[in-house]
């Protein structure tokens, strides 16, 4: 039987923080992974440019959390700072775009992998090796013995990446509901005439929640910064586990088209406008508030002729009109799980340290990443999530 000091389950995002922490303080290492090679989802994150973390002030990062009182300690002992260093020593630099999300200056995902895998050349690295289960004193499939473990297995999305509801039993460790996070929304309306077409700064909403970003209309559904968040919303919201049942989908969502102005503001507007430009067809007049090509869609839903002058709007219609640009509505039937990019839910927080990521039930036994009951939105948090518990977990579990 191999025996170490320290094996690692998972070769995510994680799972190699973790034994490249974890090999600083011992040389008695192995990380475990189910596929041919590590950090398949890494890969594919920020569709291939790996979008490694968002670089808010720390305070401001953590309040985007749910369980950012959990988060805290690991987020400070693993600094952005201290994450961006590691790639920075090998050469790779990085930009800042938008709502701080951080990318390697060369956008490709492969580079921040080919460095993290460059840090674990005192790692033993067993490719190939499913990891059916753990014994009391940390008898691995029967053939491996490790003092301490750390679990890193990530949650349910992508199976192909090596994700499995199984890897929840792996150890006694309560579970929380398993769901679905950062998924694409399918509707109930064919889209396809107007897939491709983006929202630009409108307000999605879903019973009191309500979040701010850019709508991308697809041919299944609706997708998009602001849909994909509002997904967590209503997946923490809705009453299903993924380890028992899938979820039964059939709700409503509001998109607010114009949420700088109120109604009132739209109705005083309207007022004024459709009798100075009386002669304004009503479908060029919408031109100031919504995106071009969705403006016909717009007008067949709520069934007013877009050729009408705006002198001829009647205040019915004018209402209507008004009504449905502060809410225009969607049927809800699924979330598109082949998309949804995180898991809510996992490993549940209560019965694990937040200052060293350990079971308080198990001694040595250590969790990170995606497998812990941890998410936050999309833009470089999720990750950050990752490299943070990661690295704890396997300072933690290296110290003598």
């Amino acid at each position: 039987m191999d025996e170490y000091e320290i094996a690692v389950i998972g070769g995510g995002p994680a799972g190699i923080m973790a034994a490249i922490a974890a090999s600083q303080n011992s040389s008695n290492v192995i990380l475990l992974e189910k596929n041919s090679s590590l950090g398949r989802k890494l890969l594919m994150s920020g569709g291939g440019r790996c979008n490694i973390t968002n670089q808010k002030p720390i305070k401001k990062l953590l309040n985007v959390y749910p369980q950012k009182n959990f988060l805290k300690h690991s987020f400070f002992t693993f600094t952005n700072e201290m994450l961006l260093s590691i790639f920075e020593d090998k050469g790779l630099n990085f930009i800042e775009e938008d709502d701080n999300r951080i990318f390697p200056e060369s956008e490709k995902s492969k580079d921040v992998l080919n460095i993290l895998t460059d840090y674990l050349d005192s790692v033993v690295i067993s490719y190939n090796l499913e990891v059916k289960s753990i014994e009391r004193g940390f008898i691995i499939n029967d053939n491996i013995k490790a003092d301490k473990v750390i679990v890193a297995t990530g949650g349910i999305t992508y199976p192909q990446t090596g994700c499995s509801p199984d890897n929840y039993f792996l150890t006694s460790q309560p579970v929380t509901d398993i769901k679905y996070g950062l998924a694409p929304l399918i509707t109930k309306k064919d889209l396809s005439s107007i897939a491709g077409i983006t929202l630009f700064d409108v307000v999605v909403s879903y019973k009191k929640h309500k979040v701010k970003g850019n709508v991308l209309f697809s041919h299944v559904g609706l997708t998009g910064p602001a849909i994909i968040n509002l997904s967590n919303e209503i997946s923490e919201v809705l009453t299903y586990n993924l380890l028992e049942n899938e979820p039964k989908l059939d709700f409503e969502i509001a998109i607010d088209l114009c949420p700088n102005l109120s109604r009132d503001d739209l109705h005083e507007k309207f007022n004024s406008d459709f009798q100075l430009k009386g002669k304004t067809m009503l479908k060029n007049y919408l031109k100031m508030f919504l995106t071009n090509s969705f403006i016909e869609f717009f007008l067949n839903e709520i069934n007013l002729d877009g050729e009408l002058q705006l002198s001829r709007v009647n205040k019915k219609s004018k209402n209507r009109l008004i009504e449905n640009l502060k809410r225009f509505t969607f049927e809800i039937t699924d979330f598109n799980k082949d998309l949804a990019k995180v898991t809510i839910g996992g490993v549940d927080l209560d019965n694990i340290n937040p200052k060293t990521m350990e079971s308080t039930l198990i001694p040595n036994l250590y969790f990170a990443g995606e497998v812990l009951d941890l998410h936050g939105p999309t833009g470089g948090y999720n990750l950050k999530i990752a490299f943070s518990t990661g690295y704890l977990a396997g300072m933690s579990a290296s110290e003598k």
